[in-house]
């Protein structure tokens, strides 16, 4: 009797602790569903926001990679959104967390439109219209270009206000052109390459007529080459030019390039809120903001630029090689 009474204060006492100092999140399980793959720039620092976010949070993470990055086929896009599913029916979360544009197309859209099930989407595209989201059980963060606050930028050391948009020759570029001119309410003379050829010589046409050179993804050229391409940039550039994509700043001007982090932060965070007791649909949709300015300073030196003392602390510099 005695042996039984010491053995059974001590289990209940813990259990009791624990309860008492238990976070109002433990037990709480969310899934993240990655579209690509661990190892992806982009998605590696979707994830790093989340896990900032949650790190302070008693929940249960857990990650599912559908890797379709590396396989781009929509038979295996479909096949990545069953298995996610089916991990979603094993685990049983309490919120879905998804990134960029396939995990919400293969496996939200056919499987948990307007469910039960809570879902934060992050990084779709420009529109979540086109998914016919947001639901009664999403909210979400779109991803867009920081095109006015390039613009904005560039504007400073621009004769006037004529833009050009320069991009490869693919579907996407076209699209997002569209987005641009739709939802910033601008009037883009755009050119559409193929080649590495093509794109030098749309380089050099377009500021001709133009007072501001967009200069978009390099995707897609077979035969780029990035150091022809620094130098050729370095000694053809005639008016200010801007980028939105980290990789492209060695051959413009200023980028501003979107971060990563804001978009995992947000959705972690509203996905607490979720748990906390606020509706997916009492969460408005939002669009990124926040942006990482770059300056490059060989061809500042050609166009006779002198940036500010304020905008090179808060920049990062591209020099020569």
């Amino acid at each position: 009797m005695f042996k039984k009474t010491l053995f059974s204060f001590p289990v209940a006492f813990l259990a009791l602790y624990a309860f008492a100092f238990a976070g109002p999140y433990t037990g709480k399980k969310i899934l993240y569903i990655n579209s690509y793959h661990e190892g992806y720039e982009w998605s590696d620092g979707i994830f790093a926001g989340i896990q900032g976010v949650l790190n302070s949070a008693d929940v249960h993470l857990k990650t599912v990679q559908m890797d379709t990055k590396r396989n781009t086929s929509e038979a295996f896009k479909s096949e990545a959104g069953l298995a996610a599913k089916r991990t979603i029916e094993a685990f049983k979360p309490d919120v879905v967390i998804t990134s960029d544009d396939n995990a919400f197309k293969h496996v939200i859209l056919p499987y948990y439109r307007d469910a039960a099930l809570p879902v934060v989407f992050c990084g779709l595209n420009w529109d979540a219209s086109i998914y016919g989201a947001p639901y009664k059980n999403t909210t979400g963060m779109i991803e867009v270009a920081l095109i006015p606050q390039l613009l904005d930028h560039l504007r400073q050391y621009a004769r006037g206000d004529r833009i050009g948009y320069l991009e490869v020759d693919v579907l996407t570029a076209r699209k997002e052109a569209e987005y641009m001119k739709r939802l910033f309410q601008l009037d883009l003379q755009e050119q559409y390459v193929k080649t590495f050829d093509e794109w030098k010589k749309a380089f050099v046409e377009m500021q001709k007529d133009l007072d501001i050179l967009i200069v978009g993804n390099n995707a897609g050229i077979n035969d780029w080459d990035d150091k022809e391409a620094r130098r050729f940039a370095e000694e053809n550039t005639k008016t200010p030019t801007g980028g939105i994509y980290t990789w492209m700043m060695p051959y413009v001007l200023i980028g501003v390039t979107k971060v990563e982090k804001e978009q995992g932060a947000w959705a972690a965070q509203a996905a607490l809120n979720i748990l906390d007791g606020t509706p997916p649909s009492g969460i408005p949709v939002v669009a990124n903001k926040d942006g990482n300015l770059m300056l490059n300073l060989p061809i500042a030196d050609r166009l006779g630029v002198v940036f500010s003392l304020s905008m090179i602390r808060n920049a990062t510099i591209v020099d020569k090689e």
